[in-house]
């Protein structure tokens, strides 16, 4: 089973490894959620959904749902 961005805790870092589905918006794709790329949780909403990300430098809120399409690697604690 591949860890996604969903399963990341609050403060924790990772590499963006895949997109798993061409159903992640465009938008994200041209704010650098592209593999290579690395992402910090920043802070969760209520049940989740959404989350609030650092993706090189930019902060960017994305649905649970579109969250567990993105495939990370080697996540650390911040």
């Amino acid at each position: 089973m591949s860890t996604t961005l969903a399963d990341l805790k609050k403060g924790e870092k990772a590499i963006i490894k895949e997109i798993s589905s061409n159903k992640v918006p465009l938008k994200l794709l041209e704010m650098g959620c592209l593999p290579g790329n690395e992402v910090q949780l920043l802070q969760l909403a209520p049940f989740k959904d959404p989350m609030y990300l650092n993706v090189n430098g930019s902060h960017l809120a994305i649905r649970l749902d579109t969250a567990k399409l993105i495939i990370i690697e080697n996540v650390t604690n911040g």
